[in-house]
């Protein structure tokens, strides 16, 4: 689960609410990726799968898309 790779999933508008507690104003038809860790913990929320993969860069993550 720990080390260098990471995964992008597109994720629903209700699940970025519940990862940042309700915090997130997105409008309800919004496309949104999630960075995770190998063990499942988010690291962040993009809005285009470029910007996720930026991200894992940032996060020195090799990246896997997950469908």
């Amino acid at each position: 689960g720990e080390g260098d790779l990471g995964y992008i999933r597109e994720i629903a508008v209700t699940e970025a609410q519940r990862l940042l507690g309700g915090q997130a104003s997105v409008a309800p038809d919004s496309k949104l990726f999630c960075l995770y860790n190998a063990d499942g913990t988010p690291v962040s929320i993009s809005g285009s799968k470029e910007a996720a993969l930026g991200s894992a860069f940032e996060h020195e993550l090799m990246a896997m898309s997950v469908h």
